[in-house]
């Protein structure tokens, strides 16, 4: 029996088809704003991108080392995901992806991003693999069921991008790779501004994670007290950003800008605390990824 040659469009469709179903558990939108501050770190050193290899080293490694992780976060939470009204239709929950797939997708993503990275420089590569390890293992698996003290782990997670990316920069700067006081203070920016995004969204969905006993600071210490942590959180973050954009020397327009930005994201800060209301909490929840963005893109010009 003569065999039937494949069909190219047909291998092309399964993989358009697969792409579809995968893309959804990387969460593109927060993956994504990980990796600009990754290039905001990178680009902080005052290290222009001179070549398609530095950039592509760069967004490569961190965007499969975070969308690893994430796939693994997502497949370790599959059984609360699936009590969640917020997240039952995700790939694993809803069984449209199996755990098995979905483990090894992670793996391997997270394994190609870390390795990459410690290709380019050893340092730059476990900077990289501590946010894997802090954000799966640390933050997801050990300490989220736990107790709602678990985002200072998952926002140290966070940090590890923007951290990662001054590493690099400095490292292809020719002064050597190393953690000086601006990556610290840049990490420090994430990590404070975590619990303005995380805890807003626990107070949005308390119900859910209510449902699935995932414990949280609403549920701990209540509403009051957690508005009041999102307030002192947004002025530390803003803070830290504007530090880190004197020391690196930004452009005073710029710093303007920034200076603007960030006195929105405190007055929104403070009126959660002050006029309470679940509208004024999520306007709080979309502008502080808005102004995290922004913040970046204005410290990388």
């Amino acid at each position: 029996m003569i065999s039937q040659p494949s069909n190219p469009k047909s291998k092309i469709g399964i993989l358009k088809s697969k792409i579809r179903l995968y893309w959804p558990l990387i969460k593109s939108l927060q993956t994504g704003l990980l990796v600009v501050t990754g290039v905001a770190g990178y680009m902080s050193a005052r290290c222009p991108v001179l070549s398609w290899q530095a950039l592509l080293g760069l967004l490569g490694s961190l965007f499969l080392a975070i969308s690893g992780s994430t796939i693994l976060n997502m497949w370790y939470d599959r059984d609360i995901d699936r009590v969640m009204n917020r997240t039952h239709h995700r790939p694993i929950a809803s069984g449209q992806v199996s755990p098995q797939e979905a483990l090894r997708l992670g793996l391997a993503l997270s394994s190609l991003g870390v390795a990459w990275a410690a290709w380019l420089n050893p340092l730059y590569g476990l900077v990289v693999f501590a946010g894997l390890f802090f954000d799966v293992i640390v933050y997801t698996i050990w300490l989220k069921r736990r107790t709602c003290w678990s985002i200072v782990w998952g926002g140290i997670s966070g940090g590890m991008p923007i951290l990662a990316g001054r590493v690099l920069g400095l490292h292809n700067l020719g002064a050597g790779a190393q953690i000086d006081d601006i990556g610290l203070l840049l990490t420090l920016a994430v990590l404070f501004w975590i619990p303005t995004h995380i805890l807003t969204f626990s107070m949005r969905y308390f119900d859910d994670y209510q449902a699935a006993g995932i414990p949280t600071f609403p549920s701990t210490y209540g509403f009051d007290a957690t508005r009041k942590v999102i307030a002192l959180s947004s002025v530390l973050a803003a803070l830290c950003i504007a530090l880190s954009a004197i020391l690196i020397r930004v452009e005073w327009g710029y710093i303007h800008l920034l200076a603007f930005l960030s006195a929105g994201l405190m007055v929104l800060a403070f009126l959660t605390v002050l006029r309470p209301s679940q509208k004024l909490n999520f306007g709080l929840f979309k502008f502080a990824s808005v102004y995290m963005l922004l913040a970046m893109v204005l410290l990388s010009v």
